[in-house]
């Protein structure tokens, strides 16, 4: 007993010490988040920037956070700037998406075109012979005659793969105007998405053959994560800086 109280009082004393450094990294990453309106030193238009909030919050504890750049609409183009807009965005109070009008960030097109691929190459390896394709056979009601002369016709292909662009341009223009970069984000715009497309047609998905729609929930379940996690993480990657 005396041992459980001793272990009590220990975690009572630890986390009443512990307890104001947090409070005091929540204000430090309150007071430096959200995004900025600055006026560009290089070209005095409005731009929207963001401080990295986290790392000041982890570098803050002694009163003098490190602050930094985590984002702005003029990036990735711009990136190598000298971010001489910080100290305008320390002194200026965060906005509200919608209060004040900036430029959305540019979608670019070579991550698109490789996350459609991406995801064309992972739908012909998902109905090839040696995955699904005898049960999504099965479950169509074609014979492999049929199916052969299906794979050596040229629009099918054009349609999967114009279906894979469209969707991973969705993709990009919603990171576009919410300002989020990363695979997380992007996985969950191609999520929210993938989502929408689904509800919409719902009526029509839920009267396939019951094989059917499991063969393709889980390929466009897949190809969702592939295309979200590959638009989102090369957003700002593939991107030649601008001079």
């Amino acid at each position: 007993m005396l041992i459980l109280i001793w272990l009590v009082l220990c975690l009572v004393g630890v986390s009443l010490t512990l307890l104001p450094l947090a409070l005091w990294r929540r204000e430090i990453y309150k007071r430096f988040s959200g995004s900025r309106l600055v006026a560009c030193p290089e070209n005095q238009q409005p731009a929207a920037v963001s401080i990295d909030a986290r790392h000041a919050a982890a570098t803050g504890m002694d009163g003098c956070p490190d602050l930094r750049l985590s984002d702005c609409t003029r990036w990735p183009e711009r990136s190598n700037c000298d971010r001489a807009c910080l100290s305008q965005a320390v002194q200026t109070e965060p906005y509200t998406p919608g209060e004040v009008k900036v430029g959305t960030k540019q979608i670019y097109h070579l991550p698109i075109i490789l996350a459609a691929f991406a995801a064309w190459c992972l739908g012909a390896i998902w109905h090839s012979q040696y995955m699904f394709r005898t049960r999504w056979m099965d479950a169509v009601g074609l014979t492999h005659a049929q199916v052969k002369q299906i794979v050596w016709w040229l629009s099918p292909h054009l349609l999967t793969a114009t279906v894979c662009l469209l969707f991973a341009y969705g993709v990009a223009w919603l990171l576009a105007v919410s300002h989020r970069k990363g695979v997380l984000q992007g996985v969950l715009m191609s999520v929210l998405l993938c989502g929408a497309v689904v509800a919409t047609s719902w009526y029509g998905i839920a009267r396939l053959p019951h094989d059917l729609l499991v063969i393709e929930a889980g390929y466009t379940l897949l190809a969702t994560f592939t295309v979200g996690a590959i638009v989102g993480g090369l957003y700002n990657k593939l991107v030649l800086p601008s001079q």
